[in-house]
């Protein structure tokens, strides 16, 4: 047989060995439409029929492992974790169960509840203050636009997507604030600045020490009326706290009283999911400015000298510790 029958007669069984693949891969997939299965491969949405199945499938597989005495299984080892060393009060087995106490404060953005962590048949556990973002919301971070300069994201459909508004977009800057401020609190601990134990981020869900006493919660700066000794301590402690986030290029963003609580005579800074990066965003001094501005105002209706907590005199010092001077 000559070279070219013997490659015509070989190309033709590849043909027929391809149209009998192309036959079966399409019985398939119809037998499969007849059925009402899901495809695996096949693009494109979900009928509701599949979608309610898949739904009720999550439902049960959940109901089935929940336990005993709680709401959840401790979910420390799917989340990302807090720095080291970690707290000795801080139950880290994977065994631990989680149980809800109730909501501690509602927002704009997130909703914080009390949480306890145990581990079943014994007396270890540790309360946790876990805030978990409403990614869903159209009012969600109606102030973002400034914030976001400077966090930038490498993939464009993800930024128009934040852009325009969109469910996904809104549900990824949920979860990119939430990476911001477990990342700020992480720093800012190993620091020593006065934050609240970072101690884990899972999505939209931030676990963090839970700052009060039997499970009260530490009252805001805002519901206190301190005497003229107590609220110049505050005030030096604020500076101080501040101080240090400047030396790592951070500022608040929204700082005001209701974002600092006091317990035992400590000032503690909280909420930080619009952390700005002083550096990198534009506009980080006009927010630290504002930041100043907002808190000394409330120190000084209260009564401290506008001297000691003059705005400008703090800002600078503290763009100077952020090298912005």
């Amino acid at each position: 047989m000559r070279e070219h029958e013997q490659y015509t007669e070989f190309e033709s069984e590849f043909d027929h060995a391809d149209d009998l693949r192309w036959r079966a891969k399409k019985t398939k997939k119809a037998q499969a439409r007849t059925d009402g299965d899901v495809e695996p491969g096949r693009r494109g949405r979900l009928t509701e029929e599949a979608k309610d199945r898949l739904a009720q499938m999550r439902d049960d597989a959940v109901a089935a492992d929940v336990p005993e005495d709680g709401d959840r299984w401790s979910t420390w080892g799917d989340a990302d974790q807090g720095p080291k060393p970690y707290p000795d009060w801080l139950v880290t087995d994977l065994a631990a169960v989680d149980r809800e106490l109730g909501i501690v404060k509602t927002g704009k953005e997130a909703d914080v509840f009390l949480l306890e962590r145990a581990m079943p048949d014994t007396d270890r556990s540790c309360l946790l203050a876990a805030k978990r973002y409403r990614s869903n919301d159209h009012r969600l971070f109606h102030r973002d636009a400034g914030y976001l300069e400077g966090r930038r994201m490498r993939r464009s459909r993800e930024m128009r997507a934040m852009t325009n508004r969109s469910a996904f977009g809104r549900n990824l800057i949920a979860e990119r604030w939430a990476v911001a401020e477990f990342a700020a609190l992480a720093t800012l601990w190993q620091l020593g600045a006065p934050v609240p134990y970072p101690v884990q981020r899972d999505g939209t869900e931030l676990l963090l020490e839970f700052v009060g006493t039997d499970g009260a919660a530490a009252p805001r700066l805002a519901q206190l009326r301190p005497e003229p000794d107590e609220l110049l301590d505050l005030w030096r402690q604020l500076v101080d706290a501040l101080g240090v986030m400047a030396s790592a290029g951070l500022g608040h963003g929204d700082l005001s009283a209701f974002n600092l609580m006091v317990h035992d005579g400590r000032l503690v800074v909280i909420d930080l999911p619009q952390v700005v990066d002083l550096v990198a965003n534009p506009r980080g001094p006009e927010f630290l400015e504002r930041d100043v501005r907002n808190v000394a105002g409330w120190f000084t209706a209260r009564g401290l000298s506008p001297e000691l907590a003059e705005p400008r005199e703090v800002t600078e010092m503290l763009l100077d510790l952020a090298g912005l001077r």
